[in-house]
């Protein structure tokens, strides 16, 4: 069927609202287009770092003389972790909103906070994805201890790291840990033994 306009004439509300879904169609297919690049990337970032992982000795991912960071972010809680019945969905529509494999998602908070939601670090990151303050205040985040709240912000931030080093997994793990500053100081993964360690268990996590 066409839904050509004569010229001159406008188009019928019919006309213009098929028009509409038309143009959000493609709209969709665009997005989805680039959520698949964006996962094919990871999953290749990911199979290059396993080759790379299995040629270097154990020391260049876990080195005994590298600087510690100033202030080691290791988190203490007193709840529980939280169940995969809760966790599972927020983790699934985090990862879909943000273009991010699920076992990604689910290994860093993993090893940020044991999936343990009131989980504070002594730099004084928050929640299940250990936000800083001045991070989940970025992304207007009113409670960092609500679940849903931290991981989807976790998740946007974890997303734009992976934008800025072109879906390169371990590069944006140790801007994750470290911040981006260290990360482009260093050209790579900086030589602090936590940050180190921290890209190396995650990355073992979703081999």
């Amino acid at each position: 069927m066409c839904l050509a306009v004569a010229p001159g004439r406008a188009q019928t509300p019919q006309e213009a609202a098929i028009a509409r879904q038309r143009a959000a169609i493609e709209k969709q297919k665009e997005a989805l287009a680039g959520a698949s690049g964006s996962l094919t990337n990871q999953r290749a970032s990911i199979e290059k770092q396993k080759v790379s992982v299995a040629r270097q000795p154990a020391s260049k991912w876990e080195p005994t003389t590298a600087p510690a960071l100033e202030s080691s972010p290791v988190a203490s809680a007193d709840c529980a972790p939280m169940e995969e019945s809760q966790l599972g969905p927020i983790v699934t529509r985090a990862a879909e909103q943000n273009s991010i494999m699920p076992a990604l998602l689910r290994a860093v908070i993993s090893q940020e906070s044991g999936a343990k939601p009131c989980a504070v670090s002594r730099a004084g990151a928050q929640g299940l994805m250990q936000l800083m303050p001045d991070t989940a205040a970025g992304f207007n985040v009113g409670n960092p201890f609500d679940p849903q709240e931290n991981v989807f912000a976790g998740s946007k931030f974890l997303r734009l790291l992976l934008d800025k080093y072109n879906g390169d997994v371990p590069m944006a793990l140790g801007a994750y840990n470290a911040g981006p500053a260290r990360v482009d100081a260093a050209g790579g993964i900086p030589p602090i033994r936590e940050t180190q360690n921290y890209v190396n268990s995650i990355m073992r996590k979703i081999q």
